[in-house]
């Protein structure tokens, strides 16, 4: 264990909470239960503590359940006031009530993962997806009830259309609970709209924070799948998430190549420092399966964008 007395990580406040979250966090999608075993988790884990990760992120669908078991042995060797560990709930099975946003698969699920990562409490609990079957009335009192039982401190949710979080402030304001803390979206070169232009009344108005997911589009920015798909890669593992204009993004990316030539950094780096540029991004969430990975990607934290470079990046407009 370490107090990361040589990090020089920065710290955010997560929205309107007093929560203070590492810029950059370690995340367990695809990688966790799948590519890494308990050992690596310890060796991953660790190395993101010295380096001033305070974050971790997990939901209940990662590798059914694997990956927040994997991740909660390693985090039972840290004290619990020194990180901040979050689930996701909405897919837990295939049979009904298992999924969705229910109060009664959110009570059962919430349990479950708990159990898991072997805990009391999760800092933050994300709904994973809307749910238009479950009264918003429903979603906001469960998640609010959590709070009151001391089984999670703050609430959030992913990838939520801004209409379903408008609904749920609302409602929240009418019943005097909290609103949700902060959201999950993707974002990255590839993907800017929703954070950039959808989220910005929210920002402005509900000073909603933001643990944004896949800053290198899947590891497109890193340029590995510029000559085919990997094995054990991402979109090898879930070829779902592979885009379907994949080659038309590849041919995109070699003027961001060349850009990163001219100013000497490293694509995967300015990727990642391009997110936190963006000051309603509260925290970016890595994924790594080697520990060179990890090593690597942190240190995009030293990147600097200057006004002439950012400029530039914009011109490309990926």
């Amino acid at each position: 264990m370490s107090n990361a007395k040589n990090s020089n990580m920065p710290y955010r406040q997560l929205g309107r909470s007093g929560l203070q979250i590492s810029a950059l966090s370690l995340g367990s999608w695809v990688n966790f239960g799948h590519q890494i075993d308990q050992k690596k988790s310890n060796e991953l884990i660790a190395y993101a503590f010295d380096h001033g990760v305070n974050f971790f992120d997990n939901a209940e669908a990662y590798a059914q359940g694997e990956a927040e078991r994997i991740m909660g042995e390693t985090l039972t060797q840290y004290p619990r006031d020194e990180y901040i560990i979050s689930t996701k709930l909405f897919w837990g099975g295939n049979k009904p009530n298992q999924t969705g946003l229910s109060r009664k698969h959110l009570h059962d699920g919430l349990n479950q993962s708990l159990k898991r990562l072997k805990l009391d409490y999760v800092d933050l609990l994300y709904c994973h997806r809307p749910d238009p079957s479950v009264p918003m009335v429903e979603i906001v009192t469960t998640m609010n009830r959590f709070i009151q039982q001391g089984k999670i401190l703050y609430w959030g949710t992913s990838e939520w259309p801004v209409e379903a979080l408008i609904e749920a402030y609302d409602c929240a304001k009418q019943l005097g609970l909290e609103g949700p803390t902060m959201e999950q979206p993707q974002y990255n070169l590839f993907h800017r709209e929703r954070v950039e232009v959808e989220y910005q009344r929210l920002f402005e108005q509900y000073q909603m924070g933001t643990t944004i997911w896949s800053p290198l589009a899947g590891g497109l920015l890193t340029g590995k799948y510029n000559q085919g798909t990997p094995k054990n890669s991402r979109f090898d593992l879930t070829p779902h998430w592979q885009p379907d204009d994949i080659q038309q993004k590849i041919k995109k990316l070699q003027a961001f190549a060349d850009l990163c030539n001219d100013y000497s950094i490293d694509m995967t780096q300015l990727a990642i420092a391009w997110c936190l540029q963006n000051p309603n991004v509260s925290s970016v969430i890595l994924g790594a399966s080697h520990l060179s990975q990890l090593e690597h990607n942190l240190g995009a934290i030293n990147v600097s964008i200057s006004n002439d470079l950012s400029d530039q990046i914009e011109k490309i407009r990926l």
